[in-house]
């Protein structure tokens, strides 16, 4: 039986790094708990009303964040505050399919176009690297806004 999966990113902003890969992956924030949500309804606000309602302090309230796959094929990403910052490479990183079906400088425009649009996110690039087949397709190394190291693959 396969298992279901959450990654879990340590941050100093919780709810600002889930918004960045929220717009990564086209996922978005869901609701509290028992709580239906109105089509519009903006999932953070509502997140904000239950943490009050349920008595949590204001200054505890953007310590964690999540964000889902809308389809509910993906992983879940969880956000937590941590105080320390980063201070080595990742162990494990998430590889983002930015251009699937595509090869040769198709598929390397494909990935500069995903690159671009990801440092107006926020995001910075690393390096890139070039097609070598048949073992590597090339890709682009990148970092989120905390640093965190990914690839656009």
């Amino acid at each position: 039986m396969s298992r279901h999966i959450q990654v879990t990113f340590d941050a100093h902003d919780p709810r600002a790094l889930s918004f960045f890969w929220r717009d990564v992956l086209g996922y978005v924030h869901p609701g509290p708990p028992g709580v239906d949500l109105p089509e519009g309804a903006d999932p953070l606000a509502a997140w904000d009303d239950f943490l009050a309602r349920i008595g949590v302090p204001e200054e505890q309230r953007t310590t964690r964040s999540a964000i889902e796959d809308p389809d509910g094929h993906g992983p879940r990403l969880f956000f937590q505050q941590v105080p320390e910052g980063k201070v080595a490479k990742n162990r494990v990183h998430l590889d983002v399919r930015a251009a699937p079906g595509l090869q040769g400088e198709e598929r390397m425009a494909a990935l500069e176009a995903e690159c671009d649009r990801l440092v107006a996110l926020g995001a910075s690039r690393v390096h890139r690297e070039e097609p070598e087949p048949p073992l590597s397709a090339g890709h682009i190394v990148m970092t989120d806004p905390e640093g965190n190291e990914f690839c656009l693959d």
